[in-house]
């Protein structure tokens, strides 16, 4: 039988505890997408973000040639939901790392998924 190679990595990231002005501004959560893809390694070749209005949260995906990135927040609830998929040579440890920081959350829950 012949290891499991997987194809990608696929991980989920849970933020809580995040300051609700860090997870409204569009611009913002774009910004911090594009600069977690950069830290990364990672490609981007498109993207769409959409704001839900004052003091609500922001949807976003970030694709890659890699894969994407995605968010959707809840600053009513200082909550983020991050999805970083990636292939090839790209660590998506280090988008999830960037994320974190820039966030600066109480909690983050990490899950991973060896995809492929």
């Amino acid at each position: 039988m012949s290891a499991f190679l997987p194809r990608g990595r696929h991980l989920l990231a849970d933020f809580h505890g995040v300051a609700p002005g860090c997870l409204g501004d569009v611009a913002a959560i774009e910004a911090l997408l594009r600069a977690a893809a950069d830290a990364a390694g990672a490609t981007p070749v498109a993207g769409h973000f959409h704001p839900f209005g004052p003091g609500l949260g922001v949807t976003g995906v970030l694709l890659l040639q890699e894969s994407h990135l995605s968010i959707h927040t809840w600053p009513e609830h200082g909550f983020a939901a991050v999805d970083v998929f990636m292939c090839g040579g790209a660590r998506p440890e280090k988008a999830v790392d960037a994320i974190a920081r820039a966030l600066a959350a109480r909690s983050v829950e990490l899950r991973e998924i060896a995809r492929g």
